[in-house]
Order: structure tokens, then sequence, then C-alpha cells
């Protein structure tokens, strides 16, 4: 396991005009007549408001105290941020609450991070769907509110050309979208939550069979399949989907690729965290992009690793997510670790490809605030 060093680096916050990824991973694969966007998406935007520095879960009956506060969007934007972040052209299709929420939303994913919302549309008299986030000893309790927009809302009835699409997968449920996406070309990457019907069975995931690849946890992995271990889930759930991503935890991720036979397995990256939200998000947008630009598996998995590890050093979900700037300044640092272990160091060699020394300098990346509207100096 790699050690690592603090936090990358921190930009200020608020407010601020959109800067563009400072790395373009697919710029050696692009062509005048690929699709224009890499990734589409389609899913709720939720308002996150993150509690921070709470010793340990509130106590029935008490008040508590935190230490920090932030707001920042949630839900899909999470997934939408980290992958612009990392240079990807991506489109997002969502509702957003006709409320300062929703208006705060949409400005801090089109003009802060430079997603494409034309697919997106503001919903009168909707309001925008909150999540509290209270993080913890390394975990984290929700509490959520939202009521279904209108079932003609969000995602459009043909989505947009694009060399990828994420889609969260339920139990039960078939998105017509996903199919349409599939047979234009788009590749499919689906992940999925707990499923609370308790049935666990992969002919309830419909649309499963329209992806390219699966990215459940472990627990997720051993619980469809019936495994009794993580890695011969991942085995298992290639006889479903081309490709099975399973995220480990503590110790990593494992992956399987049915059409190569190839397989790869990277330990996790030893940080401190602070705020878990969006994690998982920033992983499969990391392994995303990993993909997208053709690079071998295990660098996949150590890429999309690093990007959630540094995730977890900042709190508030979407705008946790690191840019090429923060990947570069980790990269420069964590090779002066005293007594840093060379074998794991050289799993990332890849990254020097890809990161140079005019991107190790601070880039101003939004990160959550105590609260939003500030009114504007003159």
């Amino acid at each position: 396991m790699i050690a690592s060093t603090a936090p990358a680096g921190k930009g200020p916050a608020g407010k601020g005009s959109h800067r563009q990824s400072q790395v373009d991973p697919l710029a050696p694969l692009r062509a005048p007549q690929d699709p224009p966007w890499d990734v589409y998406l389609t899913g709720t935007v939720f308002l996150d408001i993150i509690f921070t520095g709470l010793d340990s879960a509130p106590v029935r009956g008490t008040e508590s105290w935190a230490r920090g506060m932030g707001s920042s969007p949630g839900g899909v934007a999470n997934m939408a941020t980290a992958l612009a972040r990392l240079g990807l052209r991506t489109s997002l299709a969502a509702a957003f609450g006709d409320d300062h929420y929703g208006d705060y939303c949409w400005d801090a994913l089109e003009h802060g991070e430079g997603i494409d919302l034309s697919p997106s549309r503001t919903v009168p008299g909707w309001h925008s769907p909150v999540t509290v986030s209270m993080a913890y000893e390394g975990e984290r309790t929700m509490v959520s509110h939202g009521h279904e927009p209108p079932p003609e809302e969000p995602a459009p009835a043909c989505p947009p050309r694009a060399r990828a699409a994420v889609a969260s997968l339920a139990p039960g449920v078939s998105a017509p979208w996903i199919a349409q996406a599939a047979s234009k070309g788009t590749r499919v990457f689906g992940d999925v939550g707990w499923d609370d019907t308790g049935a666990w069975d992969l002919a309830e995931l419909p649309d499963l069979r329209h992806c390219e690849a699966f990215l459940p946890n472990a627990e997720e992995a051993m619980r469809y399949t019936g495994a009794d271990c993580p890695r011969a889930a991942a085995h298992a759930l290639t006889e479903h989907v081309p490709l099975a991503v399973v995220t480990l935890g503590a110790d990593g991720a494992y992956a399987v690729d049915r059409r190569t036979g190839e397989t790869a397995e990277v330990p996790a990256i030893e940080v401190e965290a602070l705020d878990p939200t969006g994690a998982g998000d920033v992983f499969v947008a990391g392994f995303v992009t990993g993909t997208l630009a053709d690079w071998p598996l295990a660098d996949r998995l150590a890429f999309a690793g690093l990007t959630a590890a540094l995730s977890v050093q900042e709190f508030g979900g979407s705008l946790s997510a690191p840019g090429w700037s923060e990947i570069a300044a980790w990269w420069r640092r964590v090779q002066s670790v005293e007594g840093q272990d060379r074998e794991a160091l050289r799993r990332y060699g890849f990254l020097a490809g890809l990161v140079s020394e005019e991107l190790d300098r601070p880039w101003p990346l939004r990160r959550a605030v105590p609260t939003i509207g500030f009114r504007r100096s003159a």
C-alpha cells in the first residue's frame, strides 16, 4: 500500500469562472467524426449540506455541533463534476428546482465546471431535493428529502451521441435511454446501490445487458452472485457483463475483463479521510476516463483509486473531486515521502506521461462553502 501525503492543495471556495481541465486524456484519440460528448449522464441533482468534524454519530435527544460545514451540488452532480474535472466533455440531463438551490446548482455545474446542461431543464414550482450528510469516524450518515419530478423530466427521449454513459441501475427498473444509447455505440458503465428489496437478483437489473462494465462494491457483488469472496464474485459477474470491477474498500479494487481474460488488482492508497461523500462516483469517473483513454486495466484501477483517495481529503461530494493539478501535485509529493515503497510507487508511474511541472501549481477549484447566496460587493 502506497503512503500518501497531505491534500494536494486547496483552491479558494466560492464562485469563479470555469477553468478548462489542463489535461485532455483523450487528446491522442480525438477525431473530427467523434461524438460531441465524451460522457452522458442523467439523474437527480441534490443540494448537499455536509457537516464535518463530528466526534461521533448524533445521539438521540442531544444537540451536536459540527466543526465544519459545506454546501455543494450532489446526487448525479457528483459524477458529472468528477468527469468534467478529469477533462471529459460531459453532458447532463437533470431536472432542477425552481428555487435558489436549483439556481445555485445549475450555476455551479454549467459555469463553474463547464458541464453541458442543454438536455436539462428547470421545473416550475418544483423544489430542489436536499441531502444532509454528517461525516464522522471515516463514515457518513445521510438524511434526504425531495419529491419526484414530473414524469417527463429529465431524460430526453433520445440521448445525445456520446462515447460513454454512466447508468445507475435499480432492481426492477428499465430506463429506455440506456438501450437507445447502447444501440448508437455508446459504452455504458453501470453502477448500482443497495437492493432494498433483498432479492439480489441480477435478472432484476434488465439494463445490465446493455452495459460494457459493472462496478459494484464487494458486498453488493457477493450478494448478487452468491460468491463467498469479492474476487470470485467479479469472475461470476463476467457471465453477465464483459467487464466487472469490484471495489474492496480499504483493500483497493479488483477487475476482470472477460473479453481479454485479463485480471487486475490494485491496493488502496493510505489517506486520512475527511468525508467519503461522493468517493464512489469519483472512482467510477476515474475508471471511465482510463477506459476511454485506452489505458491498461491495472492503470485504470490505480487511477480510479487515486482520484477517489484525493476526493475524501476534501468535503462536499461533487466539489471534492480532484482536477489534474491536484493529481500532479500528489505525484510530485508522494515521490519524496521518506521510506516510500518503490514498488508501490511504480504502480503510478504512468502518471509521468500525463502530468508536467507546469501542472504542479494551485488551481482554484470550487470547494464546498458554508452557505450560498452571499451578496456580491459593488
